[in-house]
């Protein structure tokens, strides 16, 4: 990679950072996509001011024949968007060779979700008799009353449960906070790990804030908490792949399979757009479909007499 692609891609993170305001592992993501377009074309000694479409779709291209997928196309082609806005607005280019470049096909992808029945199954395999067990019931009880992500679960503060007026304070993507509603349930097993639990845990300096802590007073890793779940969905016997986030996709379905408006389920997750909230409106429809196949007289497998 040659020199002035090094040095642009040095600002580019500095105004991801600074101006942006983003995570550490988004600014890591956007400068590791960007780099795979200068490797590319590092033996046609092209400058990233003169880069245009005559460039990239061969790029692309190249990321289809060695098997990228489409999903992962359009996250590389995002974050090239992005690095050419950066340029534009900051006058080291006047055209921004991505702006007539379509994104790579996506086929639709729900995720998986749990049944009511499933997360019930799974929050009885919890053996509340052990200190671990308690704290794992407040965890399982946060993420699927909350629909709060596995990052933003790790980080939560125990200053920011609000125990009287029911929600939490939620530091999401890109450092921005969001109240989020939490129900009795998630609170009442949060009090009894904190009141039963956390108290008796040597807690490290640095971590008295942190809510859920491990037995050497550190807060969990995403690991510890994706570990949880997996055993926990070994214990229920469910057979599909479970992780934290589908917590967060079983709580988004559920409102919207109990008739909650898109808008406040967006507040809730997060979403800075309409657009990827409403990827539940399709397992809505799957599930409204299943229910009319399932139950309606003329829907049902019948035999002709």
């Amino acid at each position: 990679m040659t020199e002035e692609w090094k040095y642009f891609l040095q600002q580019f993170e500095m105004h991801l950072r600074l101006e942006r305001a983003l995570a550490e592992n988004s600014i890591v993501a956007y400068i590791a996509d960007v780099q795979k377009l200068a490797h590319f074309l590092q033996d046609q000694a092209v400058s990233p001011r003169t880069v245009s479409p005559s460039h990239i779709y061969p790029f692309l291209t190249a990321l289809h024949r060695v098997g990228i997928k489409a999903t992962s196309q359009s996250r590389i082609l995002s974050a090239l968007r992005v690095f050419y806005k950066f340029l534009l607005i900051d006058h080291h280019i006047t055209e921004d060779p991505t702006q007539l470049i379509e994104s790579p096909q996506l086929g639709l992808h729900l995720p998986s979700v749990l049944s009511v029945f499933q997360i019930e199954s799974m929050i009885t395999a919890i053996d509340l008799s052990t200190s671990n067990g308690v704290r794992n019931r407040a965890i399982v009880e946060t993420l699927y009353s909350s629909g709060v992500r596995v990052s933003e679960l790790i980080s939560l503060k125990l200053s920011h449960v609000y125990f009287e007026e029911g929600f939490l304070r939620v530091i999401g993507k890109g450092n921005k906070e969001r109240l989020v509603p939490i129900g009795a349930i998630a609170l009442k097993y949060i009090k009894l790990y904190v009141e039963e639990v956390r108290l008796q845990i040597n807690i490290q300096s640095g971590h008295a804030d942190d809510l859920f802590l491990n037995r050497r007073g550190k807060n969990l890793t995403r690991v510890m908490i994706f570990l949880i779940v997996k055993e926990l969905a070994r214990k229920a016997h469910i057979d599909m792949a479970v992780g934290p986030h589908t917590f967060r996709h079983s709580f988004a379905t559920h409102l919207v399979e109990g008739g909650a408006d898109l808008r406040a389920i967006q507040e809730m997750l997060g979403h800075s757009s309409i657009t990827t909230t409403e990827i539940y409106t399709h397992l809505d429809r799957n599930y409204l479909k299943q229910m009319m196949q399932d139950f309606h007289p003329r829907s049902m497998a019948t035999t002709d007499k």
